[in-house]
């Protein structure tokens, strides 16, 4: 009963958190259209977006800025017109599908968000002769598929944490999203706010993700464990722990988009088929680096052998002398870390906002779930599965619609095989 009522009131005070903090802390009488413009994760700045009302009566005409974002209010709600003016986006870019126009509704006292997904042109020769053609179509999967890992190795990065905490603890972090989101703060605190570069910022980052994930082990998670609260109350009081701490960010951060000071905008490289940004090829190589480590280190070092006994049966490996709370410490600790690092790639390859990690942490789920609950490489399979079919799957279905077929994935996969990719089979009852 004790259990019950502190698992409740937790809750209940990060729902009064969810419902009060808007009132004072964000932007709650937004009443318009808004979107944001990227080339192959770079922000597009300069093009001009000209909204009207239904009936053609001109609104307001704007040009989005160094972030790729733009903003119009509007006095009433009601359905608009928005118009993308092809000629004003850089000479190498087009609108995925042709259509530049949108008819989003406005209702009242909320924002819209509009979306126009824009892809690379080819050479204007080229062009000509793949317009409608076999060769177009081929070029443009083969970008997607390198926009679909580059997606799912960030995916994989946060979800590896979460797939290591519920492998040797049992919980379903609904905070895992938050961590994300406070890695990337994080390094754009240093890096803005005390005017270090992105690299060491991002390092110092990821050092203090890794001890903040300690604290919230030792200080909370922990102190839960040891009173005996059930995991399904330990996952509900994440929910409350994630409302808190997004609204907390909210208050400091603000609700508006930003960038970090350096990498923001990179011209685009020619690989192939393939066009992107110098940053995004690091960033993969220091992504897929980190992902084989840590599993490396799970199969071969004396600390992962233990997590992996944890993870088997706690109170086994408690009684042959491995420290579980220990060890479980270490997982917390390294997750935490590796949930920072998620967060800066994915800073790097988008604006930043308060509600970037609870924007992927469905996406994290399903990484976890599809690969296998607790399996370090299950989250990384999963996650490429995840990444690859959200960014290809726009070669057929609206951009709006593109984590559908993720999702779809997960669903038969799981139909036919219950344990996720890599997850091992378990005895119920």
């Amino acid at each position: 009963m004790r259990r019950a009522v502190i698992a409740f009131t937790a809750f209940l005070s990060g729902l009064i958190f969810l419902l009060a903090s808007p009132a004072h802390a964000g932007p709650a009488d937004c009443q318009g259209l808004r979107g944001t413009l990227k080339l192959q994760g770079q922000p597009v700045n300069g093009a001009k977006i000209a909204v009207t009302t239904e009936s053609g009566q001109p609104v307001k005409e704007v040009t989005s800025n160094a972030q790729g974002t733009w903003d119009v209010q509007v006095d009433k709600a009601g359905k608009y017109k928005v118009t993308l003016d092809v000629s004003s986006l850089p000479q190498n870019a087009q609108v995925r599908g042709g259509n530049n126009v949108r008819t989003p509704t406005v209702f009242e006292g909320n924002c819209s968000t509009v979306l126009f997904a824009l892809e690379a042109k080819g050479a204007p020769g080229q062009q000509q002769q793949e317009a409608g053609g076999e060769s177009s179509f081929w070029t443009t999967a083969a970008q997607l598929t390198f926009e679909g890992l580059n997606l799912g190795l960030i995916i994989a990065l946060a979800a590896l944490g979460l797939s290591l905490i519920y492998g040797t603890t049992g919980l379903t972090n609904f905070a895992h999203g938050e961590l994300v989101t406070l890695g990337a703060i994080l390094a754009y605190a240093f890096n803005v706010g005390f005017g270090l570069h992105i690299i060491p910022a991002a390092v110092i980052a990821v050092v203090v993700g890794g001890i903040l994930g300690y604290l919230q082990d030792r200080l909370f998670w922990g102190q839960l464990r040891r009173r005996g609260t059930g995991t399904i109350a330990m996952m509900i009081i994440s929910i409350g722990v994630a409302l808190f701490l997004r609204y907390v960010f909210l208050i400091f951060f603000g609700g508006q988009n930003e960038a970090y000071a350096q990498y923001t905008a990179q011209p685009g490289i020619q690989v192939g088929p393939i066009t992107a940004a110098p940053k995004n090829f690091v960033a993969m190589g220091i992504e897929l680096a980190v992902l084989i480590i840590v599993g490396l280190a799970l199969m071969r070092t004396r600390t992962g052998k233990a997590a992996r006994a944890v993870a088997d049966n706690p109170a086994l490996a408690a009684s042959s002398g491995i420290n579980v709370d220990r060890v479980i410490r270490i997982i917390w600790t390294t997750g935490g870390a590796i949930a920072a690092l998620a967060g800066i790639m994915l800073g790097l390859s988008q604006s930043l906002k308060y509600t970037m990690g609870q924007d992927i942490l469905l996406l994290i789920f399903a990484g976890v779930t599809l690969g296998g609950l607790g399996t370090a490489f299950g989250a990384l399979v999963g996650s490429l599965v995840v990444g690859l079919f959200i960014q290809v799957s726009t070669l057929w279905v609206p951009p709006e619609l593109k984590s559908v077929g993720a999702l779809a994935v997960l669903i038969i996969v799981l139909l036919v095989r219950p344990q996720g990719i890599l997850g091992r089979r378990e005895r119920i009852g």
